[in-house]
């Protein structure tokens, strides 16, 4: 592998263990700066619409500015959304940093960083390897977020412990975000021009969002992306750690510990998914294990106690992301090379911008007794209409490895 790829491989795994770091406590610590559950989900909405514009902007224009410039400028609004979140309680300054700013309510890739890294590696390693690699980028990562979880949950805890007030230990934490983003700068700077695009294709379809040929199948799968990531946020993992906070009355370490067993497990699932899909195909492999998945999501909430949800969680954590690397391959795998930034931004847009709405109901659902665990049967039931949705309009669309 060349040296650019264990670079974003290195990227990947500083910005996962920071998002991962905050998930557990950011919903905490926006409760304990006296915003209600609504506004707090109303704040995580505007984070997601936020990240939205601020990647859409970026990964548009990387292939054509440089794909380099626009991965340092995303670590630094990562730096600026941490320091503004450690130096105001200010629910309107709070806001403005959420929007403005790169933060990650769910623990989960945001922002403009997967687009341009999936593109940079696409152009850097052959087709043949391309899922695997992604297999593997994915698992660091969902090494990297349970780390990060288990280390933010179990920090904020023992410093509470020893006498530090909740507000306080939750805003080291924080601080610990705004240092991941310095370290993205700097690895960021390293990377060699190898990553940028060497000349854009030739094209008689004019440019739209920095796509041309690939236009209708990137829409399209946008539109079915943006259903998935709208049933997805309704269970961002903030909300969920808060859902079992007042489901069982569960503290911010032991949180911390399951969903480092649940992202660990994600992570092994998404290794397998490329074994998989040599097998069977992208799309099948993105469809056969998504559905038993989201049944196992709605499972959860039934369970009459803390260890039967907890294992229900874990066993839909331990196939929930073989769906990951396989729809990133795809989508890499059907565009232009000079259209993979723009087709991953496009689509990654379209999943903030479908999940966007979605703590915002979750936070309202969150705020009535008898609707908390009305998230996870949404989630569940609309996750599932778009998988057959995704295999009844792409099982024919093959990518190269496939023809």
């Amino acid at each position: 592998m060349p040296r650019d790829s264990y670079l974003l491989f290195s990227t990947r795994v500083i910005r996962l263990f920071a998002y991962g770091f905050l998930s557990v406590v950011l919903a905490l610590y926006l409760v304990e700066v006296g915003l209600s559950e609504g506004q707090t989900g109303l704040l995580l909405t505007l984070t997601l619409a936020g990240d939205a514009g601020i990647t859409l902007w970026l990964t548009t224009t990387a292939d054509r500015i440089g794909r380099r410039r626009m991965l340092v400028l995303g670590a630094g609004l990562m730096i600026l959304a941490g320091t503004s979140f450690v130096l105001t309680r200010n629910p309107v300054l709070l806001i403005i940093a959420a929007i403005v700013g790169v933060i990650s309510p769910s623990g989960n890739e945001i922002g403009p960083f997967l687009s341009i890294e999936q593109a940079s590696l696409t152009q850097i390693l052959p087709d043949q390897v391309r899922t695997r690699a992604f297999a593997w980028y994915n698992l660091v990562g969902s090494f990297a977020t349970a780390t990060g979880a288990l280390t933010g949950g179990w920090l904020a805890q023992a410093l509470q412990s020893n006498g530090m007030p909740a507000l306080e230990a939750y805003r080291v934490v924080l601080v610990g975000y705004a240092l991941a983003g310095l370290a993205l700068v700097v690895c960021f700077l390293n990377l060699s021009p190898a990553i940028e695009v060497s000349a854009p294709a030739a094209s008689s379809t004019p440019r739209l969002l920095g796509l041309h040929k690939s236009r209708g199948v990137v829409l399209k799968l946008s539109a079915l992306f943006a259903l998935d990531a709208f049933a997805g946020g309704l269970i961002v993992q903030s909300m969920m750690a808060f859902w079992f906070h007042i489901r069982f009355g569960v503290d911010t370490g032991i949180i911390g510990s399951i969903f480092f067993g649940a992202n660990i497990l994600a992570g092994i699932s998404a290794l397998l998914a490329a074994r998989i899909a040599a097998k069977i195909g992208l799309i099948n492999t993105m469809v056969y294990t998504h559905i038993p998945s989201n049944i196992l999501l709605m499972l959860v909430p039934l369970m009459p106690n803390l260890p039967l949800a907890v294992t229900a969680l874990l066993m839909r954590f331990s196939i929930s992301q073989m769906d990951v690397p396989t729809r990133q391959s795809y989508t890499m795998a059907v565009v232009e090379p000079d259209e993979r930034s723009a087709a991953s931004g496009v689509t990654s847009i379209a999943r903030s911008v479908g999940a966007a709405i979605s703590p915002t109901l979750t936070g309202i659902f969150l705020g009535v007794p008898a609707l908390i665990s009305a998230p996870f049967f949404l989630a569940g039931g609309l996750k599932i209409v778009y998988d057959l949705l995704l295999y009844r309009s792409f099982r024919s669309i093959k990518p190269p490895e496939e023809k």
